[in-house]
């Protein structure tokens, strides 16, 4: 019987149940191109490398020089200073959706990037459509990724989100290249410049909103942003002030040895909650 074989690869294994043919073929599509971002993210920190097979950068405090060591000429460069910010627009330039695309470039080839993107986002599919990789990136994977790492992630989301709610600012790190000082480098690098960049963004907003030369409808578009951006000014304000500043002065530090679990909690809700994920449980 086809359900009998085990390989993850075989969907009736998998996924089980009474689904057709296509209903598998279409999840594990899907799973499969999670799988090819997870790498890709993978290859953006230096844990993997498009230039040589296998681990890169998989122990504690290793470093981009590390990096370079092993794979001297990348042609897939990995992340300078361990921080990928994963936020609602291109504010950065190594923002992880523009870093995804440069990655299917390289992986892939240029010629037919354009199809390979619409051809992955097809696969991500979400609710039977299309799921744009930046919609992929905010909503879905980092809870994909610590299923993955049974919620032990070794990638690790800083945010600035209010409960459930998405956060306005999100950065990803990787745990392994993790230094004291890299908290500052998510407040200094990152955060204060999203907030200063959001900040000019508001301004323009509200001058746009008051000239004489802009029509009724531009007005009405950049009204109807700012109430919103303040809000998510307030939020970054706040965050910086009560979570991020005061754990950047501690310039904590971490033993991997004592697991995930422990470790994660040292950055306590500067980090995305994870559900569960509780130092006092039992392994």
């Amino acid at each position: 019987m086809l359900n009998e074989i085990t390989l993850t690869c075989n969907p009736h294994s998998r996924y089980g149940g009474d689904k057709s043919e296509d209903e598998l073929e279409v999840m594990l599509l899907a799973d499969t191109m999670r799988e090819l971002v997870s790498y890709a993210v993978g290859c953006m920190f230096g844990r993997y490398s498009l230039d040589k097979p296998g681990l890169i950068l998989a122990n504690q405090g290793e470093t981009l020089a590390d990096y370079l060591t092993k794979v001297p000429q990348p042609s897939f460069p990995a992340d300078d200073d361990n921080v990928i910010p994963m936020l609602g627009g291109d504010w950065f330039t190594d923002d992880i959706v523009e870093r995804f695309r440069q990655f299917l470039r390289v992986a892939f080839g240029e010629a037919h990037y354009e199809e390979n993107l619409q051809f992955v986002e097809k696969a991500l599919n979400k609710k039977g459509k299309p799921q744009p990789i930046r919609d992929y990136f905010l909503k879905d994977f980092y809870n994909d990724h610590v299923k993955r790492y049974k919620k032990r992630p070794i990638y690790w989301l800083f945010s600035s989100e209010l409960g459930s709610k998405l956060g306005t600012f999100n950065a990803l790190i990787y745990l392994h290249r993790y230094r004291p000082d890299t908290v500052s480098v998510v407040l200094n690098g990152y955060l204060r410049d999203f907030r200063n960049k959001l900040a000019a963004h508001l301004s323009y907003l509200q001058q746009v909103g008051i000239s004489s030369s802009a029509s009724p409808a531009e007005k009405t578009r950049a009204n109807k942003e700012i109430d919103p951006i303040k809000k998510q000014l307030q939020e970054l304000d706040d965050y910086e002030r009560d979570v991020l500043y005061p754990l950047a002065t501690e310039q904590v530090e971490l033993d991997l040895d004592d697991g995930v679990k422990v470790n994660y909690l040292k950055l306590g809700s500067a980090l995305k909650k994870i559900v569960g994920l509780d130092a006092k449980e039992e392994d």
